[in-house]
Formats: structure tokens, sequence, C-alpha cells
């Protein structure tokens, strides 16, 4: 199913649709301020089982974002963050960062069975943020790449939806995405690295 949704105003009752689709443990892909996703409820293994079937990785492999709507609503699935890890993603957030976090015990054991952290991320989408929103609690997420040996990601969600309509419930439309992802951010050791340079101003933040 392809459902177009207003990138800047988006359509409560076309929301409620993808909401009611994630609690009934549908995996849909969605826009985030980088590329687009495929995402789940969190309280939805077997979904997350199955977005893991789809990226064609073993679930222990599995390096999976949880998609926030804010720092509160996070601070649920990280443990206590210290001044300046707290200081940096207030900066940073909302935008195009993936931060790897200490994972807190209310993450699924589905995440902390083999590792002991997980990546949060607070998108500047107003897409993203309002399904967070809606669904109560953080979307699973993980980025849609391209087979094309030039481009890493798919932008096109009308190609998405071609390719991955009989993988997914739903692929929302939003106009095309970028092709660069998040910078990531390591913040399990003393001083938070970057591992990942992608999308988003570093220098300021740090």
């Amino acid at each position: 199913m392809l459902v177009t949704i207003h990138p800047d105003n988006p359509q409560e009752n076309k929301l409620d649709e993808a909401v009611r689709c994630l609690r009934s443990g549908g995996v849909i892909i969605y826009p985030t301020d980088t590329i687009y996703a495929i995402g789940c409820d969190i309280n939805h293994q077997k979904a997350v089982e199955r977005i893991a079937r789809i990226k064609g990785v073993k679930m222990e492999q599995a390096n999976f974002s949880l998609v926030c709507y804010d720092l509160s609503h996070l601070s649920s699935y990280a443990k206590q963050l210290d001044t300046s890890t707290f200081k940096l993603m207030k900066r940073a957030l909302p935008g195009p960062f993936t931060f790897i976090l200490p994972a807190s015990k209310e993450v699924p054991r589905l995440f902390t069975s083999k590792k002991k952290t997980i990546g949060i991320r607070v998108p500047d989408n107003d897409i993203a943020r309002s399904l967070v929103l809606k669904l109560g609690n953080p979307i699973v997420s993980t980025s849609v790449h391209d087979n094309d040996d030039v481009l890493e990601y798919t932008t096109d969600p009308e190609l998405i939806h071609e390719r991955y309509k009989d993988l997914v419930d739903m692929v929302i439309s939003a106009g095309f995405g970028n092709n660069i992802a998040s910078t990531i951010f390591d913040c399990t050791g003393e001083e938070p690295v970057v591992i990942r340079h992608g999308a988003g101003e570093v220098e300021g933040l740090i």
C-alpha cells in the first residue's frame, strides 16, 4: 500500500492509518530527515524479526535504531546520560544524527541479548515524529538501501514501493528523500566519537 502524506502538514487521518498498521504488528517504510527507513513498533518482536529478514541480517547482527519523539522520550530506553552527552544531544536533536548509547532495561531483550548499546534518533521530520508521538513509543528503524552501484540509498518513494510492496505493509510517500544517512556519534566512552560522517554539521556540536 502506498500512502501519500504531506511532508509539512501531515494529514491526521493518514497518520492514524499508519499508526494502526504499526500497532497491529505491521512494517512500514516512512520518511525521515535523511533517508527513507523501514520501521515497526518496538513492542512487536515478530515485526522486528521481519525487518531483519527483509534486510537479510541475523537478529544478533542487526544494528537497528530507535526513532523517538524527543529527549524525554528516549530517557526510558537509554541509561542515565552524563551531563555532557545530554547537552550534546540537546544541541543536535531533532536532527540528522544517531547516538549510540548504553541501553536501559526497558529496551526489549531482543536488543540487549548480545549488545548493551542502542542507537537513538530524533529526526527533524514532522511525519516521523508525529508517528512516534501518536504511537506512544519508539519505532524500530533501519535504512532503506539501494542495490544500485552508484546510489547507496533509494530516494524515490514510488521506486521504494515498487521494490518493497510485497515485503512491507505500507510505504509512506512524502516526496524524494535524501541519499545521505545520519551522522553517528558513539557516546559509550568517556568522550563522544563520530564513527560515521553523514548528514548534519558536526562542527560546533562537540
